[in-house]
């Protein structure tokens, strides 16, 4: 299966299809959201395109938080907890 884009919204990135985001998304999302949607991924699910509602409740709440700390960045630099 060939790449897609980075679930950060307006993000154009291409990545391998089991992840979630860019690497420069990623790391901008606190260690208990990136826990979490590693938590609530099934193998596979980016082949069927059936992840589960708590995956997608999760991808939900990451792309809202990559959105505002796009706008308002952390002013230590820093986004990892």
């Amino acid at each position: 299966m060939g790449a897609h884009l980075c679930h950060a919204w307006g993000c154009q990135t291409e990545i391998n299809p089991h992840l979630f985001m860019c690497l420069k998304h990623w790391k901008m999302l606190p260690r208990f959201l990136q826990k979490e949607i590693w938590h609530h991924y099934r193998p596979g699910q980016e082949e069927d395109k059936q992840p589960s509602q708590e995956y997608r409740e999760v991808a939900r709440v990451c792309k809202e938080v990559i959105s505002i700390r796009e706008v308002l960045p952390d002013p230590e630099g820093e986004y990892n907890e």
